[in-house]
């Protein structure tokens, strides 16, 4: 039989391993997240990005539009203008 202190020593250093053995494996499974949570944000940062590009792709085209339909009215308006002008 053991010594009553010794007994308690050995239950000290028992629970102490024990704790950081479990310490080491919840810092672990830390790092396999926090990896995991970088890689999703690289791919939300990346469907950001495509969403970004085909709106200012579909504002673009809109505005370009817009913009040729009106020089082509006023091109119009103005070779009316013109022709008013120049009828004997």
């Amino acid at each position: 039989m053991q010594h009553p202190l010794e007994e308690e020593k050995m239950k000290r250093i028992q629970s102490l391993g024990l704790g950081l053995v479990l310490a080491c494996l919840g810092t672990t499974s830390l790092f396999a997240q926090a990896d995991k949570s970088a890689g999703d944000d690289i791919k939300e940062a990346g469907k950001a990005t495509k969403k970004a590009a085909k709106k200012t792709g579909s504002a673009v085209k809109k505005g370009s539009k817009k913009a040729a339909n009106t020089a082509a009215d006023k091109t119009e308006e103005g070779a009316s203008k013109v022709k008013k002008a120049t009828k004997p």
